[in-house]
């Protein structure tokens, strides 16, 4: 008789109990396949490939080294490819970032022996294995502890994305410093929010349904972007934003995604900011911007003392200005660095006694540099000059050195400009070439 016509109703946690207790073990199929359709034609694709190959194939990895050499054929091409390409164009940078990875690529596949490989390159991150057990990070991707002692970690070399190694195929979001390097920039328009209907009510990175009322997930403002992100990507991290700094010279921190924060950190040191052009009138209102301006002037007019210096060349006096060798370039290009210790008064003091340096160097200690110095020809009193003292001016065309108030003062042009001028007229033309 069944079950249906003695009238009793039979689970399925009773049947499991009845089969365990008679020593049997019960189990159910699998509602989703562990292979899809797409995963099993690919299967049968391989071995419709290989099928005729020998047995002696299957058993030496003699795939590995098809794939390891088809690499090295890949790596040729992309040396060739770099050096046919013009220099500093978008395509040889990335013909370069392309070497790299391929680079990696086969240093994994070359070490077969590990069984979790030392480095993973995987949407432009550089993933390598952590050897560190004893500190506890964060997985970036799980949101969850990783623990170093029982499990195997990764961080990007590059933007120090970290995750555990069970999440790295999981990631679906490309590395930040090929965001710097192609594109370094900021956004300066101070929280540039277009809505959370404009996004669909969901995270602008991984378009998981968010609202501001927190059900499924706490939608969350980032401060540079403007977007709202979910909580996976938005971790309350907090940054000082460019645009404020800029237009408001505010620095207080504001919470940032987990994206933004890894891009402001990158940029950090990068002079990208032209003030001049931005936001003119900040130096009107803010002192030590003018104070920082008139000592890179400054160090702008030693750098051709150095450069002809044997001695300065050898004490390497330009590399005392360490990460900030953009002041030896121009003088109108900041780094957000530069004015968060501008702010602070930190560069300020530390550039000062930088140019007390350079100047002791040029104008006391090398008599190679004082013999470059100027005597005003207006007075034909005084020191040595040097353009860089504050009390002179420099001739805009001859770039000669007075005294500025007798060079003010004087209305007749400059004595050098009009001795070149006299000389140009004396000397006869070139005869031409018949």
């Amino acid at each position: 008789m069944t079950r249906r016509e003695l009238g009793t109703k039979v689970t399925k946690p009773t049947i499991s109990n009845t089969l365990r207790l008679q020593g049997l073990k019960s189990c159910s199929a699998r509602r989703v396949p562990l292979l899809k359709p797409v995963h099993v034609l690919a299967r049968l694709k391989f071995a419709r490939e290989h099928l005729d190959d020998p047995e002696e194939d299957w058993e030496n990895d003699s795939f590995v080294a098809l794939d390891i050499e088809q690499l090295k054929m890949a790596i040729e091409e992309c040396k060739r490819l770099i050096l046919e390409l013009p220099e500093h164009s978008e395509r040889q940078k990335d013909a370069v970032v392309k070497l790299i990875h391929l680079r990696l690529k086969l240093q994994e596949l070359k070490d077969p022996e590990e069984d979790e490989p030392n480095l993973r390159v995987l949407l432009e991150h550089r993933f390598s294995k952590e050897k560190s057990k004893s500190v506890k990070q964060t997985c970036d991707k799980c949101s969850t502890i990783i623990w170093g002692l029982i499990q195997t970690w990764y961080t990007c070399t590059g933007c120090y994305y970290r995750c555990h190694s069970k999440c790295l195929n999981l990631i679906n979001k490309p590395c930040v410093r090929s965001k710097v390097s192609h594109k370094s920039e900021y956004e300066l328009s101070i929280c540039p929010e277009i809505g959370l209907d404009r996004q669909d009510y969901r995270c602008a990175e991984c378009r998981t349904p968010v609202s501001l009322k927190g059900v499924p997930s706490e939608a969350r403002q980032c401060d540079y972007t403007g977007q709202y992100y979910c909580s996976t990507c938005h971790w309350n991290d907090t940054a000082v934003i460019p645009a404020r700094v800029i237009h408001n010279w505010e620095f207080e921190p504001r919470k940032v995604c987990r994206s933004s924060m890894r891009y402001l950190a990158l940029m950090l040191p990068r002079p990208v900011l032209k003030l001049r052009e931005v936001n003119p009138l900040l130096f009107n209102f803010v002192e030590e911007l003018v104070e920082i301006r008139k000592l890179r002037q400054d160090i702008l007019l030693m750098k051709p003392y150095f450069i002809t210096c044997k001695e300065a060349m050898e004490a390497r006096l330009l590399l005392q200005l360490h990460d900030r060798q953009h002041f030896v370039e121009n003088n109108d290009m900041y780094s957000l660095q530069d004015l968060i210790d501008i702010s602070s008064g930190r560069l300020s003091c530390s550039l000062t006694e930088i140019h007390t340096t350079f100047a002791k160097h040029i104008k006391l200690d090398c008599d190679r540099c004082q013999a470059k110095g100027f005597m005003c020809e207006l007075c034909k009193e005084g020191d040595i000059l040097f353009p860089f003292d504050s009390h002179t001016s420099v001739c805009h065309d001859c770039s000669a050195v007075f005294h500025r108030d007798c060079f003010y003062d004087n209305s007749t042009t400059c004595p050098k400009c009009a001795r070149m001028t006299e000389r140009k007229h004396d000397d006869p033309p070139y005869p031409k070439d018949t």
